[in-house]
């Protein structure tokens, strides 16, 4: 079920700074990496914290959602974090040749296989990130769907990717880590979290 539009949601979004529509701006030509799905931000808010000689974009096409993200972020300072509202679908010119790395944590699996090209991991996903990277194409992926991981590594493998680094159970093994609203709800619920990094 979709979350209900907040009430502020278009002040909030029309008095946001850090909010990109038409050209990507950094102060600097630091490495970029975004987050598409990016939810109510806490990922990609932590990471740009944590990260500031990295820049991050968090990809949100669900205004409602990301108006959450933008009252969390807009409470820091932050040179190295922007918002985009829109499907990544329609941001092939405005990211072509500017992404180092790209998440997908947590994707909505469409369990059904008549929507596998929905599915972030699909080829036609795939070949859209190939117009976005700027050399290497790294993709980090987290989810705690079982059928998701394993359509998503036959996918990658598919295409040309090597898998780095995996685990099906994430949270037990040395690998850094910065949790998603969602990993902290699964966790506690006892679901394992499955992690992979794909380079091409």
């Amino acid at each position: 079920m979709r979350m209900r539009n907040p009430k502020d949601k278009d002040e909030v979004i029309n008095n946001c700074s850090f909010l990109i529509t038409d050209e990507i701006d950094f102060v600097n030509n630091a490495p970029l990496h975004i987050e598409i799905g990016m939810g109510k931000g806490n990922f990609i808010l932590n990471m740009a914290l944590n990260n500031p000689n990295i820049n991050f974009i968090g990809v949100e096409k669900y205004a409602s959602v990301a108006s959450i993200a933008i009252k969390k972020i807009q409470e820091y300072e932050l040179s190295n974090l922007k918002i985009i509202i829109n499907d990544i679908v329609n941001l092939e010119e405005l990211l072509k040749n500017k992404v180092d790395v790209i998440y997908l944590n947590f994707s909505d699996p469409w369990p059904k296989k008549r929507h596998a090209k929905r599915r972030l991991t699909s080829p036609n996903f795939l070949d859209l990130y190939s117009k976005l990277f700027k050399d290497k194409q790294v993709i980090i992926q987290k989810t705690d769907n079982d059928d998701l991981f394993a359509y998503s590594l036959s996918s990658f493998q598919e295409n040309g990717y090597e898998i780095e680094k995996i685990s099906y159970d994430l949270h037990k093994e040395n690998i850094p880590n910065i949790m998603t609203e969602y990993e902290e709800k699964f966790s506690k619920e006892g679901i394992k979290i499955k992690y992979l990094k794909a380079i091409k």
